[in-house]
């Protein structure tokens, strides 16, 4: 039930899986997400669907190599099984018809940016794609981007690919020229900065901006409080009220000072993992 079918490196450090489960595959919706686990004393890790396949009874899962468990995770092969895999989680996102739309996706982003943009295209939405990356090297699916997009802009910080620039300059030049009026929502995940600074250049046009918080999750059942983040100067929890919100509601501040709480936990684990893999 949680097989990997097929499993390619993407870029460096960013992984495709094909993974075989038919009854999430039947109810996933674009903006819900999975929590896997690679083995028994393993991390819960949210991934989100990236793609499903009713037919073939298999989705698509992106993994990007950061710390301990996506290590664990980037160690399985096509023919291995998750320890657990429980999904779909999440509420899925609200394919309405907007018009235009502009679909922000940086980095891993585009992984979760790719199944709400065809989504919204299915539904009638000229759908107008920003898809960034540090370099070249790290852009991956620009083929699929291009496919459920009537334009499709690349942007690189070092300039390696397409226009050189952050993501929020073509943001801001197409809602510039008409002062937002054409433009009915912009979506945008990736980099809890980069969403940040999205939601601060759509603002000013008061364009309603969703995001898709990847805050620290454990349990996915919104028990634990792991994901706790505040909307509109309220509690909310991502797995559970998420994963999507109002990019303009989110406070960012606590959301970052947040993530940084367990860096020193992750990087000692991350260290004692590489003390035992060299010496396995």
């Amino acid at each position: 039930m949680s097989r990997i079918v097929n499993k390619t490196e993407l870029v460096p450090n960013i992984h495709e899986m094909l993974v075989e489960a038919p009854q999430i595959a039947a109810k996933a919706l674009p903006g819900q997400f999975v929590v896997v686990m690679a083995d028994e004393t393993g991390e819960r890790v949210p991934l989100t669907i990236a793609d499903f396949d009713r037919d073939q009874g298999t989705i698509t899962l992106i993994l990007m190599v950061v710390g301990t468990s996506s290590r664990k995770l980037a160690r399985l092969r096509a023919g291995d099984a998750f320890h657990a895999l429980l999904g779909p989680l999440g509420h899925p996102s609200e394919i309405e018809d907007y018009g235009s739309i502009i679909m922000v996706a940086g980095g891993v982003g585009t992984a979760p940016i790719y199944p709400i943009a065809r989504a919204l295209r299915d539904k009638g939405n000229r759908v107008i794609t920003i898809q960034g990356a540090r370099n070249r090297d790290l852009l991956f699916w620009r083929d699929r981007m291009a496919a459920v997009s009537d334009e499709h802009i690349i942007t690189t910080d070092d300039g390696s690919a397409g226009r050189k620039g952050l993501v929020t300059e073509p943001l801001r030049e197409r809602l510039a020229a008409d002062n937002g009026k054409t433009i009915g929502c912009v979506y945008a995940i990736g980099p809890t900065i980069m969403m940040k600074c999205c939601s601060d250049t759509t603002r000013p046009f008061d364009v309603r901006t969703i995001v898709s918080l990847n805050t620290i999750m454990v349990d996915g059942t919104g028990m634990c409080g792991g994901c706790r983040v505040e909307i509109g100067g309220e509690t909310r929890f991502t797995c559970v009220d998420g994963p999507e919100f109002d990019g303009h509601l989110v406070n960012w501040s606590t959301m970052m000072a947040r993530q940084r709480i367990y860096h020193t936990s992750e990087q000692c684990s991350l260290t004692r993992y590489l003390d035992e893999v060299s010496t396995s």
